[in-house]
């Protein structure tokens, strides 16, 4: 059977001239993910509503475009490796609706490319809800923009009320790896196959595709991954540069990152960074910080946060007497890791984070990004320099 492009009469794409066909350098050479600081900091969230706090705890931060700009743009200044959004397309209901006001990631990550200077940008994707042609270009027109900044955040699509928006049936876990891996392989063959090709698998039949110009970053931009499951372990090790991962303890941790960077070594002959996300709440003394971040779950919007977290699974009877822990942790931080304390007792636990759990960076919420990172800026960064920790 012809192709609608040979019916049409198009003949298959021709060689482009050298600088459309080729990335014009090195990921490795343009993204900060990639540099050499110990540990590499970055942001969380901060393109939807309440950030990573399901909480009414009183905050000037807002989700519009002009404060996130300015976030964005202090972060640069400080050197930070990542800024790292959500990808939301309903709240979570309840009182904060938490993350119902959220802006799109790509045109999100592109406009901010535009706006800073050294920071790396992601865009979160959930590949259910983009086809790789249009995720493809997207991510390529952004990393030409930052000059190879750029990178993609691939989440399977996990909140079933979203997927049902786009008319989509939820897969089982496992499935929407399977599915994840096929859009991935469509996407690198984007950005990397000369001229044109079909792409026939399971899920997709694509005839003759082509995509130029390609990536700024050779040979890709920058993947991270949040995937924690035996699968999205697999698929970590197997696609990307970083893995996220949230972990109760700090020997948790380690054992984590020994395991994830043995399966990318041993399996796929690759290196990948680990990094975990946290909520951090540093102050002058330890008394105002404990104070601060009581007030966070004291203001916690409960029923939302048991929303997120029956929609994550945790409502199980496995984890009945973790409940009132892990909510908290949902209130203040999205289930993350918090560190809570002075500027010395914070970089005490990232030095921990760092030598103990094998991380290799964090990226971070704030009840007030806007005005906290100016205090941390000030009064950590020093003291993380000092550890050994930045440079």
């Amino acid at each position: 059977m012809s192709s609608a492009a040979e019916r049409l009469g198009l003949v298959p794409a021709t060689p482009r001239p050298e600088n459309q066909r080729t990335p014009v350098a090195d990921g490795r050479t343009t993204h900060p993910i990639f540099n050499d600081q110990p540990l590499k900091l970055g942001l969380f969230g901060t393109n939807c509503s309440y950030g990573l706090t399901i909480s009414h705890a009183e905050t000037t931060y807002e989700p519009t475009w002009e404060h996130t700009l300015e976030i964005a743009q202090k972060a640069d200044r400080l050197g930070f490796e990542a800024l790292v959004p959500v990808a939301r397309w309903r709240g979570f209901g309840s009182t904060t609706n938490f993350n119902g006001t959220c802006f799109e990631t790509y045109t999100w990550a592109t406009g901010l490319a535009a706006l800073t200077e050294n920071i790396g940008i992601f865009a979160t994707s959930h590949l259910p809800t983009v086809h790789p042609i249009v995720a493809a270009k997207m991510a390529t027109t952004a990393d030409h923009v930052s000059h190879g900044r750029f990178g993609l955040n691939l989440v399977m699509g996990w909140f079933t009320p979203e997927m049902e928006m786009f008319g989509a049936e939820q897969r089982e876990h496992d499935q929407r790896y399977v599915y994840g891996q096929q859009w991935i392989d469509f996407v690198n063959k984007l950005w990397t196959e000369e001229g044109s090709f079909d792409f026939v698998t399971q899920d997709f039949t694509s005839l003759d595709v082509e995509s130029y110009p390609k990536p700024y970053q050779g040979p890709r931009p920058a993947l991270i991954n949040a995937g924690n499951s035996k699968s999205g372990i697999d698929f970590s090790a197997r696609n990307v540069d970083v893995n996220f991962a949230a972990m109760d303890t700090v020997e948790t941790m380690n054992g984590y990152t020994s395991q994830l960077k043995a399966k990318a070594r041993d399996d796929h002959q690759r290196e990948i960074q680990t990094m975990t996300y946290g909520l951090i709440v540093c102050r002058d003394t330890e008394d105002e910080a404990k104070r601060d971040f009581q007030h966070i779950v004291d203001m916690g919007d409960r029923d939302g946060a048991n929303n997120v977290m029956k929609v994550l699974g945790m409502q199980s009877e496995s984890f009945a007497s973790q409940l009132a822990s892990y909510q908290e942790r949902f209130i203040a931080g999205w289930g993350g890791y918090p560190i809570v304390g002075t500027p010395e007792q914070v970089v005490e636990d990232m030095q921990r984070i760092h030598d103990i759990g094998g991380m290799d960076g964090m990226i971070m919420g704030m009840l007030d990004y806007n005005q906290e990172i100016d205090y941390f800026g000030d009064n950590v960064l020093p003291l993380l320099k000092q550890a050994g920790l930045r440079h």
